[in-house]
């Protein structure tokens, strides 16, 4: 071979090799960031429990918990009680049935020290990237005009100064058609708009791109500037203060209503005590978001709203089949709609109060749709609410 020829196949080698090497380098590169951020989330449990579902949850001291990684809450103080909890002074009727989380199975945490939902490399792979786990992608609240691949059955409060929210909501196990869709049923307490809107979120959803299952599990989340990148799922960034040994934010019930058959429900309040805004589920004080978070949720929120949301990504080019809730209209009712019952607003006065004058927010109500249930009952204002998603009304 002359030296042209030699010359050639050198470099022939060099480009056959060289996107290999630039290959490696990218994935191991990858792999350092993934395994930083797992040693940032994860952190060292005193035990630590397998649950049923296959989750594993680490019973982690309640002073290392991941919300002190925040740099506003380097030298915050942990609440350990809130100073007061709000009571109802009308006619409510407590009818929640007690859901358990699936890993009390297993075991449970020791005081002092607070579940926490181990992350896996798995998880933060199903991410769209390392930067965005946890964090919602896009803007996620109903709006008058909802997002394309959003969808909302949403009751909104009227605009006034809101300090917190107690409701109801019977728990359903709905069917989400692909990976990177889900469905959820929430609370959302939200002051300001655009870049400069706080969110402080809670309550149900199935969402196997995240979890990597069907399950359906508690959730949180918060945002301090319309989801521009502060604020995130559960503990999957720092923030959110965990309080309670027994609850696991982003944990599996098991227990779910069935369609003419029994029902669970969820007791979710959230209220404003001094600079946090605590959270407790059922009788269980679950922890708080911090004041320090966010800016203009310190003076209270402007609007609460209640309801299910679905994002549809029109796999096939057709609207999704996934369920909101139930996976069946609202008129279908009691036992077969999904329902938030005895909504209340929390007033500066720390009452809570039925809110005046509530009204819906939908994008094709022959996909999912809502109805407000009867007044002057023990359900005080309610609504049902749901869908199927496809069907021969919804292309």
């Amino acid at each position: 071979m002359g030296m042209t020829g030699f010359t050639a196949a050198l470099m022939l080698i060099g480009v056959i090799i060289y996107p290999c090497v630039c290959v490696k380098e990218f994935s191991d590169h990858q792999e350092i960031k993934i395994q930083t951020l797992l040693k940032r989330l994860n952190k060292h449990a005193l035990i630590s429990v397998k649950s049923v579902d296959g989750d594993i949850i680490d019973c982690v001291p309640i002073h290392s918990q991941p919300a002190f990684d925040h740099p506003l809450l380097r030298n915050h103080t942990i609440q350990m009680r809130p100073s007061f909890i709000p009571e109802i002074t009308s006619t409510y009727t407590k009818k929640c049935t007690k859901a358990t989380q699936a890993w009390h199975k297993s075991g449970i945490c020791p005081e002092n020290t607070v579940p926490i939902r181990r992350i896996m490399k798995e998880d933060i792979l199903r991410s769209k990237s390392i930067e965005s786990f946890g964090k919602k992608t896009t803007s996620s609240i109903p709006e008058n005009d909802p997002s394309k691949d959003h969808e909302y059955a949403v009751m909104n409060s009227m605009q006034g100064k809101y300090f917190g929210t107690k409701f109801a909501v019977n728990m359903w196990k709905p069917e989400v058609q692909v990976p990177n869709e889900f469905s959820l049923a929430q609370t959302w307490l939200v002051s300001g708009v655009g870049t400069t809107r706080n969110t402080t979120e809670a309550g149900l959803q199935v969402y196997p791109g995240k979890y990597g299952d069907n399950n359906l599990r508690l959730f949180v989340f918060w945002t301090a500037n319309g989801y521009q990148g502060t604020g995130c799922y559960n503990n999957d960034c720092a923030g959110f203060v965990q309080r309670s040994n027994k609850i696991a934010v982003g944990g599996t019930y098991n227990t779910v209503s069935q369609y003419d058959g029994d029902q669970y429900e969820l007791s979710v309040l959230i209220w404003k005590d001094g600079e946090n805004w605590w959270l407790q589920i059922g009788e269980e004080l679950v922890g708080y978001w911090p004041g320090q978070l966010f800016n203009s949720l310190g003076n209270g929120g402007t609007i609460v709203q209640w309801g299910g949301e679905i994002v549809n990504k029109e796999t096939d080019g057709k609207h999704t089949g996934t369920d909101m809730g139930s996976g069946h209209f609202a008129e279908e009712g009691y036992k077969k709609a999904s329902y938030f019952r005895n909504l209340m607003t929390i007033d500066e006065t720390n009452t809570l109060r039925e809110p005046q004058g509530v009204y819906p927010t939908t994008g094709h109500d022959n996909c999912y749709n809502i109805k407000a249930g009867d007044g002057g009952t023990s359900w005080g204002v309610n609504f049902f609410y749901g869908g199927p998603g496809l069907n021969e009304r919804c292309p």
